[in-house]
C-alpha cells in the first residue's frame, strides 16, 4: 500500500453500448499497464499526482453478458428474439455466468492498480461486497453475502434477492469490469435470462426501490456510492472539472 492515497478519476457514462464501454475501460486499463511498465524501467515511483485507477459509473443501454466461466444455455433467447427486443449481446472476459444491464443500474467499473493496494484477488472481490453493503446501510437496508454465491444479497419475505452482480478480470494486478448495482432496474429483463446461473426458487433478483417500495433514481446515489468506495478502498476520487 502507498503512504499516500491512490489517486482515482471518476467517470460517469449514461445509455452507451456496452461495447463502447467495454472497448474504454480496456483502453484505460492498458495504458495503466503501460505506464507500470515505464514506472519500472525507470527504476521510479509512481508520481503521486498521476492517477492510478480509474472509477466508472455507468448505465448502459440493455445488454447480457456472459462471463468466461458462463453457460450459454442460461440465455433464454436467440438472435432474433434478442434484436426485436433491442438488447445487445456480449461473451466478455470477467469471471462468472450471465447477467443484465441497463436503464436504472449503475454498473460499476473498477480500474485500479493492485501493486497500489495488496496481491488479492478474492480479498479485492470482498472489498467491492463491503463497499455495496455500506451503501446499502444507508438506506436502511441489510446487504450480506450468501456462502457459495458471489455478491450481495438481501433477505425479504423468506426470499433472497441479489441486488449487487460481481464480476472482475485481472491483467498484471489492473483490474477490470466490477459491480452491478440494480437502483431502479427493470427486473423482467431477468426473466429472460437464468441469472448468474442461480435456479433456485428461493434466489431472486431485487433492487433497491423494490426493496424500499419506492423508486430510487440512479442519479440521487452517485455520492454515496462513491463515499462508500472510497471508504473501503481508501483512494482519493477526482472528480470531473
Amino acid at each position: 500500500m502507498m503512504d499516500q492515497s491512490p489517486l482515482v478519476q471518476f467517470h460517469h457514462l449514461k445509455q452507451l453500448s456496452y461495447k463502447d464501454v467495454w472497448d474504454y475501460q480496456h483502453s484505460l486499463q492498458q495504458k495503466l499497464i503501460h505506464h507500470k511498465r515505464e514506472i519500472k524501467l525507470s527504476e521510479g515511483k509512481m508520481p503521486v499526482l498521476v492517477p492510478t485507477g480509474h472509477l466508472i459509473f455507468c448505465e448502459h443501454k440493455p445488454v447480457y453478458t456472459l462471463g468466461k466461466s458462463g453457460s450459454l444455455d442460461h440465455l433464454l433467447l436467440n438472435e432474433t428474439q434478442l434484436a426485436e427486443k433491442q438488447i445487445e449481446y456480449f461473451k466478455i472476459n470477467r469471471g462468472g455466468d450471465i447477467t443484465y444491464h441497463g436503464p436504472g443500474q449503475i454498473t460499476g467499473y473498477l480500474i485500479l492498480d493492485l501493486d497500489q493496494y495488496y496481491h488479492d484477488v478474492h480479498r479485492f472481490v470482498r472489498e467491492i461486497e463491503e463497499s455495496i453493503i455500506r451503501f446499502l446501510a444507508m438506506f436502511g437496508i441489510e446487504g450480506n453475502r450468501l456462502e457459495g454465491y458471489t455478491g450481495v444479497w438481501v433477505q425479504n419475505e423468506k426470499q433472497w434477492h441479489k441486488i449487487c452482480a460481481i464480476g472482475i478480470h485481472m491483467s498484471r494486478w489492473v483490474s477490470l469490469h466490477g459491480f452491478a448495482l440494480n437502483v431502479c432496474t427493470d427486473l423482467q429483463y431477468f426473466q429472460n435470462i437464468i441469472p448468474c446461473g442461480i435456479e433456485e426458487e428461493n434466489l431472486k433478483v431485487g433492487s433497491v426501490s423494490s426493496l424500499l417500495s419506492k423508486k430510487v433514481e440512479p442519479d440521487e446515489v452517485i455520492e454515496k456510492l462513491q463515499s462508500s468506495f472510497k471508504e473501503i478502498f481508501g483512494f482519493e476520487i477526482i472528480k470531473p472539472k
